[in-house]
């Protein structure tokens, strides 16, 4: 499918984006990397914070044109059949609860859909895939995809030829990202199709093959600000996100 990216001032009503958090902190606090903010900012559309912890779910799908699935950490093992590993970190199940019944709701609806990296993990998880508990455990350390917790780094990944993916990023079948995990989707879960992997075979990016907007990448593109390849995954998935706003606003209420 081929389509344009208009500027960003081109949206007569800029589009509301939902964006994740983290779980609570001890101190009381609820933190996202401003990255998420700024790069959605920079596109064209509004941010807006969700919280875990929300019970009225299918609410947000009321006021939101788009809905961004942020990073963090780890999804609990037990959502899809996996084992625990040392290397697992941050599992908070008041998160997983929520951005999973949030994913589930969302890929039912219309709405466009973007994820990163732990993004990637729940739309795998929701939709019955199982996740790589390490990735140097299956894949040997070639590529790193992660320096630690605290650093993230540079690595290539190819597209996979003729998926939206393709087409957003000028149809090139390879492109250097930020990445920052040490796990990834083990294998497409149903409804959904491989759009990117790392030279060692790390799914890097799927793609839904039925939702009219659904992207996941396991890499973070709101840390590279300046690569304007980068960013037209952000601008995508906002134009996705007004044009749907336009369309239910040019449907007559029901009676």
């Amino acid at each position: 499918m081929l389509f344009s990216l208009p500027s960003p001032n081109s949206f007569t009503k800029p589009p509301i984006i939902g964006i994740t958090t983290s779980c609570k902190s001890e101190t009381g606090h609820y933190c996202l990397f401003s990255n998420y903010i700024d790069a959605v900012r920079r596109a064209g559309g509004v941010p807006v914070l969700l919280t875990p912890g929300e019970l009225h779910q299918a609410r947000i799908l009321d006021f939101v044109d788009g809905l961004l699935f942020s990073g963090g950490g780890d999804i609990d093992p037990s959502e899809y059949g996996g084992s625990c590993h040392s290397s697992i970190y941050r599992i908070n199940a008041e998160r997983d609860a929520f951005e999973l019944g949030l994913a589930s709701l969302a890929l039912k609806a219309n709405i466009p859909l973007l994820g990163i990296c732990r993004g990637l993990e729940i739309f795998t998880v929701v939709s019955g895939g199982r996740l790589i508990s390490h990735i140097p455990d299956e894949f040997g350390e070639a590529i790193i995809h992660r320096a630690d917790q605290s650093h993230g780094v540079e690595h290539a990944v190819q597209i996979i030829p003729r998926t939206r993916l393709s087409t957003l990023l000028h149809h090139k079948t390879e492109v250097k990202v930020v990445s920052w995990h040490h796990q990834a989707a083990e294998a497409a879960p149903t409804g959904w199709r491989v759009a990117a992997q790392a030279p060692d075979g790390v799914i890097e990016a799927i793609e839904h093959q039925h939702h009219p907007w659904a992207i996941a990448v396991q890499w973070h593109p709101e840390l590279a600000p300046d690569d304007l390849l980068q960013q037209r995954i952000f601008r995508a998935f906002v134009q996705a996100a007004s044009q749907r706003q336009v369309v239910a606003i040019a449907q007559p209420a029901s009676n």
